[in-house]
């Protein structure tokens, strides 16, 4: 099922009712208050979208699905790329220096990950020792020689800097397709595989 909604996307409009009733107390208070959700990437159905939600600590993460019906609000990544936020960390910092070297890159480009969820909702997500967590958009390849140039370009950031690669068929992390390995694990809605060409449709099929 292809849904309108893509993974990273935040969405609004659940509600404490609408968790399983096994969800732990923490999951039960972030969307309490008025928190939005992650859109996973798994696989969705007509009415339904993979979702997950955050709590306070690391490794407060939980699993769940959202009805279609009941979004009231969705935030993607590629409109956070502008947005500024009063707290200096260095994350932050990272993405005012990057922006520039982004924006002229000729893709897509935006914030996911814990930055993406703080300048979206205004919860203080980061740390001064987080990862500034980055997608682009490749609809096309990205030849391998250019994901190193671009991954050279990010580890000049004040902060590890962690992109995804977001193909047709899948994710790709920009630190393994800028590696030197002949293939490389792609993310997608049924799971993950090892694939030498993450935008080659005929390999995935195989």
């Amino acid at each position: 099922m292809v849904s309108r909604f893509l993974a990273h996307d935040l969405l609004w409009g659940m509600t404490p009712r609408q968790l399983p009733e096994d969800a732990p107390a923490w999951a039960v208070e972030s969307i309490g208050a008025g928190q939005p959700v992650v859109v996973r990437r798994a696989v969705s159905t007509a009415d339904r979208i993979a979702v997950g939600v955050r709590g306070r600590l690391r490794e407060q993460r939980y699993g769940t699905s959202m009805a279609i019906a009941a979004v009231t609000r969705c935030v993607s990544p590629e409109a956070l790329c502008h947005v500024e936020s009063h707290r200096d960390l260095p994350a932050f910092e990272a993405l005012a220096q990057l922006r520039p070297v982004l924006d002229a890159c000729g893709w897509a480009w935006g914030v996911s990950g814990s930055a993406g969820f703080e300048l979206a909702s205004g919860v203080a997500a980061l740390h001064e020792a987080s990862d500034l967590d980055l997608i682009l958009r490749t609809p096309r390849p990205l030849a391998r020689v250019q994901a190193r140039e671009l991954l050279a370009l990010l580890d000049t950031a004040p902060c590890v800097v962690d992109m995804q690669l977001q193909t047709t068929f899948g994710a790709v992390a920009l630190r393994e397709w800028a590696g030197s390995s002949s293939r490389v694990l792609l993310k997608n809605a049924t799971g993950a595989c090892l694939v030498v060409d993450p935008w080659n449709a005929q390999e995935q099929a195989a």
